[in-house]
């Protein structure tokens, strides 16, 4: 937020003589704030939307008050910490109630032009305007620090709703593969039973290649069906965490490792970039290995021979992220919002259930996994929480 200040301050060149304009304006106008105020909610009112939010007259009143302090203290300063953490505030709770931003650009033009009428009557003519320029500039910074926590504030709700719709959608296909293992495990380990109880008799009585081979076939096919099962129960049901403090750095280290063989053959190369010190975080060693594993041996996959994946450790004040970047030639569009759904695979012969598994045990720890991916890559970044909560 300091940083945007000074850019709109820059910008629109609010300088010291502009301040010391303002500061005088302020004796100047402050008996008009009550009126001025009335004026902006007469504004904000007369647009239905916005008369229903303002109905109550308490909320008013509270607001009539935030806004005078508001323009006191945009007129006063200083201009420090303290003023953009209220400008904060003012964005955050016009979000809260409903307030649009539209009716926000709008109505804050009755304050400019209450402020430029009473200027200029109060002023000679080349002072008035030089008074109305610093005003000018300073409401234009006002406004875009409020339009710029709008947009701050309705997009980490956006994130929300999408991360919450994201999770029931993953919480009914959990049921889902819970009950569909549940009732295939029975019947398949049964089928598994038998074809190896014939497999002998047949081996008994003359192991005629014929019969036996097929049996065999049968024997592969349901071992197949078994892993699918267990993967369906890895992500429906996984295991209660088992969280320790653990130096992420040997988890991740191990679980590259793994997949160096998978690299290999590629020929792809493996890069691991981790801080000096230890990266600890109260972790579930093995759910985070099989985390990290899925998404490197992802990478490699999607690189072509003398590609790059690097996997990063970078520790954060309440987060470990552990990232992991390919150069490849990127998830298309139309992949990229499917790509933790179960069952979802572009992969010939894939189950659709790595992404997803990976998916949910990043829930488990409370944690966040983002994507970004363009034609020069795809990189994950998988946050999790130092400390979990209880």
């Amino acid at each position: 937020m300091t940083e945007l200040f000074g850019e709109l301050v820059a910008h629109v060149a609010l300088d010291g003589d502009d301040v010391a304009r303002l500061v005088a304006l302020h004796p100047v106008l402050a008996p008009a704030f009550p009126a001025i105020a009335d004026a902006f909610y007469d504004a904000a009112r007369a647009t239905p939307s916005t008369a229903a939010i303002l109905a109550e007259p308490a909320l008013i009143a509270q607001h009539r008050g935030a806004l005078i302090d508001w323009m006191s203290t945009g007129l006063r300063g200083p201009y420090d910490d303290e003023f953009r953490s209220r400008r904060q505030r003012i964005g955050h709770r016009h979000v809260e109630i409903g307030l649009a931003q539209h009716h926000m650009i709008t109505a804050m033009g009755v304050v400019r032009r209450a402020y430029h009428d009473r200027i200029f009557a109060a002023y000679p003519a080349v002072e008035a305007r030089a008074a109305a320029r610093a005003v000018d500039k300073l409401l234009d910074i006002e406004l875009a620090m409020m339009l710029r926590h709008y947009q701050i504030d309705i997009d980490g709700r956006l994130v929300s709703a999408e991360r919450k719709r994201r999770l029931e959608q993953v919480e009914a296909m959990q049921t889902l593969c819970a009950g569909l293992a549940h009732e295939v495990r029975n019947p398949v380990n049964s089928a598994k039973l038998q074809l190896q109880l014939a497999t002998r008799r047949l081996r008994r009585s003359g192991d005629d290649p014929r019969l036996v081979e097929p049996i065999e076939l049968a024997s592969h096919e349901i071992d197949r069906l078994t892993v699918l099962l267990d993967e369906f129960l890895a992500f429906a049901r996984p295991n209660p965490l088992d969280p320790h403090p653990q130096d992420v750095r040997s988890v991740v280290r191990e679980a590259m490792e793994r997949d160096r063989p998978l690299a290999a053959r590629r020929g792809a190369e493996l890069t691991l970039v981790t801080p000096p010190e230890p990266a600890v975080a109260e972790i579930d060693a093995a759910k985070v290995h099989r985390i990290v594993a899925s998404l490197v041996s992802n990478a490699i996959e999607a690189v072509t021979a003398g590609g790059h994946v690097t996997i990063a450790v970078i520790p954060a004040p309440a987060h470990v992220h552990i990232r992991v970047s390919d150069d490849g030639p990127g998830i298309p569009a139309d992949v990229l919002p499917r790509i933790y759904e179960p069952f979802f695979s572009t992969k010939e012969g894939g189950t659709g259930m790595g992404m997803s598994i990976a998916h949910s045990l990043v829930a488990l720890h409370h944690g966040t996994i983002e994507v970004t991916s363009s034609g020069s890559g795809t990189t994950f970044d998988v946050a999790m929480p130092r400390q979990l909560m209880t």
